[in-house]
């Protein structure tokens, strides 16, 4: 066992997750209505949103992929971050698409679609966005168990020959970490909905931005920024700083992740879900914009741990193993505490987040032309959180057979095209072209969605996987994605109207 002490950091992470437990089931007697549920009666203010935006879009999983984005490409590994940032504040000045979203006063991104497509893009559409999130969020539970166990030096192996009750719990420790987390969080989020989603967002923020300031100034005090940037110097020479002179990044690393980024600020549905949560539109625009720089940081900080790993334990260590590899045998008791229950902060919140997102969509959108006898409220709370619990499960299974190929952002922004490629589409046609419809919608949603799941699917079959990669690549597949699902979008709008659809 690494440097986490029982007693010190063990009872620091108690009493993190007691705390939050508690503020998670005290605001369960507030969710009468199933708004209130999904999108918390829409009183969001600009602070709290701001907090729970920043804290639901930095997971484990978020440190993980970051962490290793700085260990294989340096400081230009910080990529993604900026051109997030960028989208987010532009976004927020001016609007774009999020206005006239909250302003039409809906739950979720198809139930405007229907208003301008039809009852059937809007399940489609459903049925899209809950497969992409679904499969993005399938590694979620296993990279924050395989972290929690590498950095605290739990072992993820029995002795050779034991058996008994304490060998079965120790060969199935990662299976036992990520029940246990994915039960932390499926109680408040069964029982409190967005309520307790944002009310606890707001106890992990201060959380995890303590954990994550305490570990970052440690680092440059012990290993040194000189350091840090000969490193990078060293092992990645110019590509280290600039994506475009990184022979595995370049110029479709860049274009694909500003398409990806830009589509995530519009279209990802844990991200705009508080703009749907917030008071107003303007309300969404300020957490927009003073949410954007959290984005560069959310990258550059754990990107910096990667590099830290990098110099210490050298570029022959496995590149997603290596931070939490690197910080077990570095942090001092007590702030190794503070890490884990930081950690802990940051995965309950975004999987909170997360699972309420899709439910939110499998409800309101797929099963809705099973809604149509004017369902209770009592009723609709209740299948909201089946299928809260039905979403966990899932993500418990997925996590433990699924085969993570290549680095973990390329498979987060894969399986996010499936659904950003098309949403993203309908939407800017939905808020700002007059000739869309229904055809160019559908067309745009199938293509869209076939692209990636046709890449990912190639990449699994043995015959095929190391052609795919080194031929098509990620990059150019997800670029294909978004441009093909755009000309779907106006090919299947101008050849031909839909039936009952007049065009302007």
């Amino acid at each position: 066992m690494g440097n986490f002490n029982l007693a010190i950091d063990g009872g620091i992470v108690g009493l993190y997750l007691l705390a939050t437990m508690a503020a998670g089931l005290m605001v369960r007697k507030y969710v009468g209505r199933v708004e209130d549920f999904l999108v918390a009666g829409r009183e969001m203010n600009v602070y709290l949103g701001v907090a729970s935006l920043a804290a639901t879009e930095f997971g484990i999983v978020t440190c993980m992929y970051t962490a290793e984005n700085g260990f294989r490409y340096g400081f230009a590994g910080a990529t993604p971050g900026i051109l997030y940032a960028l989208a987010m504040l532009t976004v927020g000045l001016s609007g774009f698409c999020i206005k006239p979203l909250r302003q039409s006063g809906v739950m979720t991104l198809p139930e405007l679609f229907e208003r301008r497509f039809g009852p059937g893009v809007r399940r489609a559409a459903g049925v899209v966005i809950v497969l992409g999130g679904l499969l993005n969020m399938g590694v979620f539970l296993r990279t924050g168990g395989e972290f929690l166990l590498q950095v605290t030096g739990f072992s993820l192996r029995a002795a050779p020959g034991a058996a008994g009750p304490a060998a079965w719990m120790q060969a199935h420790t990662l299976e036992l970490a990520m029940t246990a987390l994915l039960l932390m969080v499926a109680v408040y989020t069964i029982l409190g909905g967005m309520l307790s989603v944002l009310v606890t967002d707001y106890l992990q923020f201060i959380v995890m931005s303590a954990g994550m300031i305490a570990v970052t100034v440690l680092i440059l005090l012990k290993v040194g920024w000189g350091r840090l940037v000969a490193t990078v110097q060293a092992v990645h020479g110019s590509g280290g700083f600039n994506p475009f002179l990184h022979p595995q990044m370049g110029w479709p690393y860049v274009l694909f992740n500003a398409l990806l980024n830009l589509a995530a600020v519009l279209t990802w549905m844990a991200v705009i879900q508080r703009v749907l949560a917030a008071r107003d539109a303007r309300t969404g625009q300020k957490v927009y914009t003073r949410t954007s720089f959290f984005f560069v940081a959310r990258f550059l900080i754990p990107g910096i741990w990667g590099i830290a790993a990098l110099a210490t334990l050298g570029a022959g260590a496995e590149s997603l193993q290596a931070m939490p590899r690197f910080l077990g045998a570095f942090l001092p008791v007590g702030l190794m505490g503070l890490l884990v229950a930081a950690m802990l902060a940051a995965d309950m919140s975004t999987d909170s987040s997360y699972m309420l997102t899709w439910a939110s969509v499998i409800y309101n959108d797929i099963l809705a032309p099973f809604r149509r006898k004017n369902w209770s409220e009592r009723r609709g709370l209740r299948l909201n959180r089946l299928i809260v619990a039905g979403i966990g499960l899932f993500l418990l299974a997925y996590g433990l057979w699924y085969p993570l190929q290549g680095d973990l952002w390329t498979y987060l922004g894969v399986t996010g095209t499936i659904y950003l490629s098309s949403m993203s589409v309908l939407l800017i046609a939905c808020c700002y072209w007059r000739r869309a419809n229904s055809r160019g919608a559908a067309a745009a949603i199938a293509v869209g969605a076939l692209v990636p799941v046709l890449y990912l699917v190639l990449e699994q079959v043995p015959a095929t996987s190391t052609w795919v990669r080194g031929n098509i690549g990620p990059y150019y597949s997800g670029i294909a994605a978004y441009l093909l699902a755009g000309t779907a979008m106006v090919a299947g709008s101008l050849l031909k109207p839909a039936r009952g659809e007049v065009t302007k």
